[in-house]
């Protein structure tokens, strides 16, 4: 771990660079830099890796990752405002810190640095789940990722079968990803603070798939069976041609009862039988 750096306080930082959060980038400022560190410790030991961090903002949880002794980090920030503030950063941690201005819906994550590289981010409620999904896609890029989400979000990629949380979200993360909630934020830790409580999850990607299947053919059965969640998959799946019975699953059963084998095991016949029908 390298020795902490002196810097300013970032409440001061905020002052001087007049940051004040803005609506419409979905801004919560994260100033407790206790906390900073213990998500940085969440993401592991990362001593010589590669850290992306998207939206740093005033950089709190950018200062906890380099202190943490991060070979370098990647700040990912949409917000001019917060560039200009984490430049300051940048020349007290030389070569370890490099700013990146962008929009992280846009942006291959992957090509801003050499693998072994890792996510670690406190994500603007509003985009989180566009963002992680898009990140699943290309998981075999990174070697962890740790994510602060809304509560409740955090709820779904860690709900097993049979509860009210469990659904399409949940089914894609776990068949790529061990997933793993390292504990709470309150509201009040941010500032602004937000009507919602948090959590950061810990990904760890799977060596490969929880099960054989292709991305778009799980994720049309997964549409399909929760898109109708109180249904019975032989109404649900109707549409697809598909019976759950050919693969030993109870056709009575419902969506929220499936293991993510299973849909997988639906999502393979799916995919079997448009290529028996293109031919």
């Amino acid at each position: 771990m390298s020795a902490p750096v002196s810097l300013p306080p970032l409440r001061n930082v905020i002052k001087r660079f007049r940051l004040g959060a803005r609506r419409s980038l979905g801004q919560h400022f994260l100033l407790d830099l206790n906390l900073c560190a213990r998500i940085a410790r969440a993401a592991g030991d990362i001593f010589g890796s590669t850290v992306i961090e998207v939206g740093p903002g005033p950089g709190g949880l950018t200062r906890a990752l380099l202190d943490a002794g991060a070979a370098k980090v990647v700040a990912l920030e949409r917000d001019e405002r917060c560039v200009a503030a984490l430049a300051e950063l940048a020349a007290a941690y030389p070569r370890r810190l490099e700013i990146v201005e962008g929009d992280a819906l846009e942006t291959d994550l992957a090509g801003l640095a050499r693998p072994p590289r890792r996510i670690v981010a406190n994500l603007p409620y509003n985009i989180a789940t566009p963002l992680l999904i898009g990140w699943l896609r290309h998981i075999g890029d990174f070697e962890r990722l740790t994510l602060m989400f809304q509560k409740e979000v955090a709820a779904r990629l860690a709900a097993r079968p049979g509860t009210g949380e469990y659904g399409r979200l949940s089914v894609i993360t776990q068949w790529l990803c061990e997933v793993r909630r390292e504990f709470n934020v309150g509201g009040r830790a941010f500032t602004p603070p937000p009507k919602v409580a948090s959590t950061v999850v810990t990904l760890n990607p799977r060596p490969k798939p929880l099960a054989p299947a292709a991305w778009d053919a799980l994720e049309t059965v997964t549409a399909a069976a929760f898109g109708q969640r109180r249904k019975m998959l032989r109404s649900s799946l109707k549409p697809l041609c598909l019976e759950p019975r050919e693969l030993g699953i109870d056709p009575t059963k419902r969506a929220g009862e499936l293991t993510v084998e299973e849909f997988c095991a639906l999502a393979r016949r799916h995919k079997q039988g448009l290529s028996s029908r293109s031919l």
